[in-house]
């Protein structure tokens, strides 16, 4: 009987330690990224900061978190605060301590991806190089704030398109590199980014709007002129700042969330919806650490001043007016505001003329530029927003220009394929005004569908190619 008794602890004992060390090799993975650079977009790295903040203050190690945010605000001589960044009035600082693992041109698409596979080659020399090391029992929490349009997302200084995603998290998957992953982003039109994630490789996503509108800002400073945050990701995040994250579950915080941003933008989720159901401890902390103690409780409300992107340069001009007593100075924002509006108008003809030189009625052209439908042709697609940049409007020009031109139409016209050739003729003799000064982030947060809708079935018969995607200008 002594032996037996014996055996058995031992088998439990074993049982226990194995147990024990199981758990012990499971991570809490964290990939945070600011795609976006320049003042007016100061709510896109205060986003980054701030969740960086909650993840660190619930229990997970700096070397389980990787950082990429451009860092040119803290600074900035726009800032009263020199070293401080806050993500709403009043609020505390988000910028001490965050890491700066990837900062200024290294915050790109092929080192984000790159980090996402542990692939610490490819980021030798850039950064720190640091990259996540997730493994088969790990989880893993990404998240991204910045500009998007259909099928892309935006970093400093070029896009991440859908199907690099897609390839990367099938690639991770494939090799048993996490257990479990959520992903949040917020941007315009984020959720043609999740759309056609497929429920069976252990990824749930939610995002800031479905496919085919813009995310919001919100959070407007009059001391710092800009705007302090995003309403999708202020909302999540003041909630996990507030809730105790091992009983709340992703699912509640997506519901909780989507209703705080209801009129404004739809907060989609997508994916394996049944990990909604795991506790958000799970993803943005560590449950083997206390919870952390909450942030402000004061109430606010991001939603009460909260705006389209593609807004966000000419709504800030407009608060700049409104606060001006000198009347020099309020003529050179009224000036700005005036060829803002003369930039948006002639892109929009810009577009129009496309339009009508590549389809053949007056019905297809009225679908074409307003129409909705989800990009398909992604290889027609990002061979022609790369040709329509290069010869018409480059949205990663010095940050000087940016904060007149994100509202800019995002274009639809390359959505569906148009059977004429590449666009050879410069852009800039349809435009009569000093465009030059003001191609940052045209496209992005406005209307890109028209960019899209062109490349999908109107030129499909004909192949599609880089020399079928676009149209040539003629003056």
């Amino acid at each position: 009987m002594a032996r037996v008794l014996l055996f058995v602890a031992v088998v439990v004992c074993s049982l226990l330690l194995l147990n024990g060390a199981h758990a012990a090799q499971e991570k809490n993975w964290v990939v945070i990224v600011a795609g976006s650079n320049g003042w007016y977009n100061y709510r896109h790295q205060a986003d980054a900061c701030h969740a960086y903040q909650i993840v660190h203050s619930h229990g997970i190690p700096d070397e389980q978190i990787v950082v990429m945010m451009y860092d040119d605000l803290a600074y900035d001589s726009n800032n009263p605060t020199p070293g401080i960044l806050i993500n709403k009035p009043n609020g505390p600082d988000v910028y001490n301590g965050v890491l700066k693992d990837y900062v200024g041109n290294d915050v790109t698409p092929e080192n984000f991806l790159a980090v996402l596979r542990g692939d610490a080659e490819a980021v030798r020399g850039k950064g720190n190089g640091k990259v996540i090391h997730s493994g088969p029992d790990d989880h893993v929490f990404v998240y991204f704030t910045d500009h998007g349009a259909p099928g892309l997302l935006a970093f400093p200084n070029s896009e991440l398109y859908v199907q690099d995603l897609d390839k990367t998290i099938t690639q991770m998957y494939q090799q048993n590199q996490y257990k479990k992953m959520v992903i949040y982003i917020e941007a315009c039109e984020s959720g043609s980014m999740m759309v056609n994630l497929p429920p069976n490789v252990n990824v749930f996503s939610t995002t800031a709007s479905n496919a085919y509108e813009s995310s919001y800002a919100c959070y407007y400073d009059y001391d710092r002129g800009t705007y302090l945050g995003d309403l999708y990701s202020v909302n999540w995040m003041e909630d996990s700042d507030q809730k105790d994250l091992s009983s709340e579950t992703l699912q509640q915080q997506f519901t909780i969330v989507k209703e705080k941003t209801s009129g404004s933008s739809h907060v989609m989720q997508f994916g394996d919806l049944s990990i909604g159901e795991m506790k958000v401890i799970e993803f943005q902390g560590n449950n083997k650490v206390p919870a952390a103690a909450a942030a402000s409780t004061v109430s606010t409300k991001p939603f009460e001043d909260a705006i389209p992107s593609p807004d966000v340069p000419l709504a800030i001009l407009q608060r700049q007016l409104q606060k001006e007593e000198n009347e020099n100075l309020a003529n050179t924002i009224r000036q700005k505001l005036h060829e803002l509006v003369e930039i948006r108008q002639s892109m929009q003809q810009v577009v129009k003329k496309i339009a009508e030189m590549a389809t053949y009625s007056e019905e297809q052209k009225t679908r074409i530029l307003n129409g909705q439908s989800l990009l398909s042709q992604h290889a027609c697609y990002e061979a022609a927003v790369v040709a329509f940049k290069n010869h018409c409007f480059n949205w990663n020009l010095p940050k000087d220009a940016a904060s007149h031109v994100e509202g800019l139409p995002r274009t639809k016209l390359i959505r569906h394929v148009v059977p004429t050739p590449l666009l050879t003729t410069n852009c800039s003799t349809i435009i009569l005004i000093r465009v030059n000064t003001f191609i940052n982030q045209l496209f992005l947060d406005y209307h890109f569908y028209i960019v899209m809708n062109l490349c999908q079935k109107e030129c499909y018969p004909f192949s599609c190619s880089i020399f079928c995607c676009f149209l040539r200008l003629i003056k």
